[in-house]
């Protein structure tokens, strides 16, 4: 195989990997959930949850009686007690639209940020009421089952006692729910009393669950706690959701654990682990922009929390199709708490107060710096690069880095889609001396291909004197293969950062380039809409003509027309029939996998391949008036140049 056709192979090899990253495979999951079964008990409650006919809530459940029913929980009316507020001048930064039923969060919604719909924009609704297929409904942050005495309660089929809502001298809101445990004769034994405060100017909100035992008996208590999901799906192409969680690892440092749909198996709960063990701190459900991250407060002054006892990642796929991807699936955390003993009434111990903390925010790494709290949790960690072939010990640096030059220049310039203009060619600038040498050298290379040809078929018996002769060759002419190549590997994690950054950047989301066309940098530009239409075969569905990918093809042209040719591709018809694939390929393949990608991707890559063109005609011009000025003599010609080193004639012994 000629270097040439190497050369060629790993272009063609970049490119794909570029389109992969693009298409973001892994998108086809074959994954389904299902509920997990609870225990039989009596639930006392007065009244059935109110219907709501934007975001559905469960059903109440019949009364239910196990064989020798020991204790029953008493609730209060089903109703939904909003705390927070959707005004972006009230400083809350959301609203929550809290729930009796397993005294949980019903939905989440932003005010600041909204939907995206571009007729009619709403807040954006982050958390919402999850469907198990089964008819019934899982609530976020419910109470599930409580086990008293080793007697198990579904408490989130209950609807608990709401106690009202306040509002504090500070300004935070508080909403409370209590649900009282009774034996068989009526008495009271344990009162659980769950509380929810939610602050202004800050993404975390409180959650305390206080267990107080009533009777003069001690009680063994542990329960589950259903943690964030259903969140919505923000990627457009990719489902981007995932559960993290965040561990103290051996060195101190806080590593991660993820769960994608990958890992996320079929109907059954998967513990969040990291790779290499350590010791837990939180556990989150994310999407592409967003993250809800649920935190245990640690008892005292200790700094882990003791008593988590398992925690889980589900995926829910109502519908339970193969592919898990007909819009329906989310994903969903789920805490186990440890046994632990409640002393009798009155003593010390009496009493267990469980504290939690919720991050319902977007994923910004300046926002976490700017936190002391945020940045020793390491809630950064919730923050995804697709690396795909290199390591993120490179990516995560390169891309942070660029997401910082990139908000240090909207600074002053206002608008993302120039920064992002500037951006690239700025690094195709500071790449520009790297790229020039790669180029020179494979001009240089592609010019030796044909005396290269002739001594691998001179020394084809044998391929220690072949690669000799070669590589004498080069070293005569000043060319080199790795030169060549060399560059490509150096700016490839580079340009896969600056595409991650791009790609991820919630700074991103809703940010407008020009008035009339790119309104939001993280959709499609669409520049005319239409009504769907659906490829046929492939099934790809089209609601718009979107106009970046198509500039794309033609900057993918123009590049394939300048890109270096074989010199002996006349005659030589394999490699001739290459360089035409390689000129129809490119310009077709990138536009259709980058049609339905984000405007601010194509805007990036339009932007790149544009400016390669641009670099690519004067790097030939300097080939081009470099070789003209050693055909006339005017450059000295050496082997490093890659001339032909002229032999000295030997100095006569004497002068005549």
């Amino acid at each position: 195989m000629t270097l040439r056709r190497i050369l060629i192979l790993m272009l063609v090899g970049f490119s794909l990997l570029c389109g992969w990253l693009v298409l973001e495979s892994g998108a086809l999951q074959a994954a389904r959930s299902s509920s997990s079964s609870n225990g039989l008990v009596l639930l006392q409650q007065t009244a059935p949850v109110e219907p709501e006919p934007e975001t559905p809530t469960p059903e109440p459940a019949p009364q239910l009686q196990a064989a020798t029913p020991e204790y029953f929980a008493i609730g209060g009316t089903g109703q939904s007690v909003p705390i927070g507020s959707l005004d972006p001048n009230s400083g809350f930064r959301y609203q929550l639209v809290l729930h009796t039923r397993g005294a949980a969060v019903k939905t989440a919604t932003f005010s600041g940020f909204d939907d995206r719909d571009h007729k009619a924009p709403k807040p954006l609704v982050f958390l919402s009421p999850v469907e198990l297929g089964n008819g019934s409904v899982l609530l976020p942050m419910a109470n599930k089952q409580f086990i008293l005495d080793g007697r198990p309660l579904p408490l989130d089929r209950l609807n608990w006692k709401s106690l009202g809502d306040e509002m504090d001298a500070e300004g935070a809101q508080t909403a409370s729910f209590e649900a009282l445990l009774v034996d068989a004769a009526d008495n009271p034994v344990v009162k659980l009393t769950k509380t929810y405060r939610v602050r202004p100017d800050t993404y975390l909100l409180d959650c305390t669950l206080k267990a107080e035992n009533l009777t003069d008996a001690a009680h063994k208590i542990r329960y589950d706690l259903a943690g964030p999901a259903g969140l919505e799906r923000e990627a457009f192409r990719q489902d981007m959701r995932s559960v993290i969680g965040g561990f103290i690892g051996t060195e101190g440092q806080v590593v991660r654990g993820k769960l994608g749909k990958k890992e996320l198996k079929e109907g059954a709960p998967v513990t969040i682990k990291p790779k290499n063990g350590g010791q837990f701190l939180w556990a989150a459900a994310v999407n592409k922009y967003f993250a809800a991250i649920l935190v245990p407060v640690p008892d005292g002054d200790d700094t882990l929390c003791r008593w988590i006892k398992g925690r889980t990642g589900r995926l829910y796929n109502p519908d339970g199709d193969r592919k898990a991807d007909s819009g329906d699936e989310t994903v969903g955390v789920d805490l186990s708490i440890a046994t632990a003993e409640l002393a009798a009434q009155g003593q010390a111990g009496g009493t267990r107060t469980y504290n939690f903390q919720l991050y319902l925010g977007p994923k910004d790494k300046s926002l976490f710096d700017k936190n002391e709290q945020y940045r020793s949790l390491g809630f950064v960690q919730t923050i995804d690069f697709m690396g795909c072939c290199c390591p993120s010990s490179i990516i995560n640096p390169l891309a942070f880095g660029i997401l910082a030059i990139m908000k240090a220049m909207y600074g002053f310039i206002g608008n993302y889609g120039i920064v992002i203009i500037i951006l690239v060619f700025m690094m195709r600038l500071m790449m520009h001396p790297i790229t020039k040498k790669s180029q020179v050298s494979m001009s240089k290379m592609s010019k030796l291909a044909p005396r290269a040809e002739e001594i691998k078929k001179k020394y084809a018996n044998n391929k220690a004197e072949m690669n000799k002769r070669l590589m004498e060759l080069y070293r005569e002419q000043g060319a080199s293969p790795i030169t060549g190549m060399l560059p490509m590997f150096i700016q490839m994690p580079i340009w896969i950062a600056l595409w991650s950054a791009v790609y991820t950047s919630i700074d991103l989301r809703g940010a407008a380039f020009l008035p009339f066309w790119i309104t939001d940098l993280s959709v499609p530009d669409a520049l005319i809409r239409f009504s769907t239409i659906t490829v046929p075969l492939l099934g790809w569905k089209i609601e718009s003509l979107n106009l970046l990918p198509l500039l794309m093809g033609v900057a993918f042209y123009m590049q394939q027309k300048l890109m270096p040719t074989q010199a002996n591709a006349a005659t030589n018809p394999q490699m001739a029939q290459q360089q035409k694939m390689m000129m129809i390929m490119m310009p077709l393949l990138f536009p259709l996998m980058l049609y339905k990608a984000p405007s601010g991707v194509n805007l990036y890559i339009m932007s790149s391949t544009f400016a390669g063109v641009i670099e690519q005609h004067v790097i030939r011009k300097h080939i081009r008036e470099r070789e003209e000025e050693e055909g006339r003599g005017l450059v000295a010609v050496t082997s490093k140049t890659g001339g032909k080193v002229k032999k000295k004639k030997p100095k006569p012994f004497f002068r005549t």
